[in-house]
């Protein structure tokens, strides 16, 4: 999928990402970095909404996962299980969210789906302001197998 598609797809299907601005830097299967303006993402301090931040980081956390999981042919739905964010610094100014696979037990995890058509996977999500990190997130995603799974 490329950078175009995957903005399209999240614009789509997570109308959020759209009313966000959010748009797509870079996206393969084991990296994903989107970014988010400030104006639409403003809170009353003049800084990015917590729920804004939290969200992009989300996305990209998903984003990755999900275009891995297409790269290998996986036929079922990907969820989100838990996903906690911890906040180091305000945001003034655009953000944008980096999530990796590298070094990742991602046989393990394929290993799981295979053999009981679901797996759980945890990744982390960082989001950048200034070349700082400003916040974390770390979210549990499940993947279940078939075109009507349901966690």
């Amino acid at each position: 999928m490329t950078q175009s598609a995957l903005a399209a797809y999240l614009h789509s299907h997570m109308p959020l990402s759209r009313a966000m601005a959010v748009s797509v830097v870079s996206a393969n299967a084991m990296e994903v970095v989107l970014e988010a303006p400030l104006a639409p993402n403003l809170n009353m301090h003049g800084t990015m909404f917590g729920g804004s931040i939290a969200n992009l980081a989300l996305l990209a956390a998903w984003s990755v996962m999900h275009l891995r999981l297409e790269a290998d042919q996986f036929a079922g739905q990907l969820v989100v299980g838990r996903s906690e964010t911890d906040y180091l610094r305000p945001v003034s100014g655009p953000a944008r969210a980096l999530a990796r696979l590298d070094g990742l037990d991602w046989d393990g995890f394929a290993r799981q789906l295979n053999r009981h058509g679901k797996a759980r996977l945890t990744v982390t999500a960082e989001v950048l302001s200034d070349d700082q990190i400003a916040a974390r997130l770390v979210g549990t995603f499940a993947a279940i197998a078939g075109s009507e799974a349901q966690i």
